[in-house]
């Protein structure tokens, strides 16, 4: 596990907290919820305050709990891990959402990322390890999975090609509406009804612009938009 320290706000250390870590579990799995509910309430300072099996669930029980922490599972059927951290947290900021998955491929990786999780931990982590990191976002550090870690370095350490500018000037003007809400962290669905078009034309104009656009996933299509000044 690698531990990052937040620098832009101090967080008062735990053991000089009064009240006890609330944390939200959000999973569809039921056995995953009862076991980590189990294991959370026998540790010091934590105390799970609701069990979600979806992110409307999850946002609901947020806004009436105010957790200090989210466990938050990524597939999930309906709203997904990405979309419910991006909304969870545009309703409460104040919110510290962990990660907890079994993937941790660039599709998934990346965009919770960009949403907003805090930490990121995959489900073969030990219960003590899941309990030290909640402790650790109460206090402000992130905690990140060496091999989520490990992924995002190399990622960074990638020689960044320059930016075609003129890539875009390919697409048409349906394609950059859904490049525009690609960019603003909208699933299909959205962008479907947004638009007043079929998901699956959504999906016809999206395969167009990762050809267009020369990139392989909507992260890397999301970062173009935002390099051209597009998703605006």
């Amino acid at each position: 596990m690698y531990m990052l320290k937040e620098a832009v706000n101090k967080v008062e250390p735990i053991e000089q907290l009064n009240e006890r870590i609330k944390v939200l579990l959000v999973d569809d799995h039921e056995m995953v919820r009862i076991g980590l509910a189990a294991v959370l309430d026998t540790e010091e300072g934590i105390e799970v305050v609701g069990e979600a099996s979806n992110g409307y669930d999850g946002i609901r029980l947020a806004q009436a709990y105010k957790p200090d922490i989210v466990l938050m599972d990524l597939v999930m059927d309906g709203m997904d891990g990405v979309e419910t951290t991006q909304k969870l947290l545009e309703l409460y900021p104040e919110c510290k959402v962990i990660v907890l998955t079994s993937f941790i491929d660039d599709s998934k990786l990346y965009p919770v990322i960009e949403a907003g999780a805090f930490s990121y931990l995959l489900k073969t982590a030990r219960a003590t390890e899941i309990a030290d990191a909640i402790r650790a976002a109460a206090r402000g550090q992130s905690v990140l999975e060496s091999q989520v870690a490990a992924k995002m370095m190399n990622r960074l350490r990638k020689p960044k090609q320059p930016v075609q500018a003129a890539l875009h000037d390919d697409l048409t003007e349906r394609e950059m509406d859904v490049l525009k809400r690609v960019a603003q962290g909208m699933s299909n669905q959205e962008i479907a009804d947004e638009l007043f078009i079929g998901v699956k034309t959504v999906k016809f104009h999206i395969t167009n612009i990762f050809n267009k656009l020369d990139v392989e996933d909507r992260t890397q299509a999301a970062i173009y938009a935002h390099k051209q000044g597009i998703a605006e």
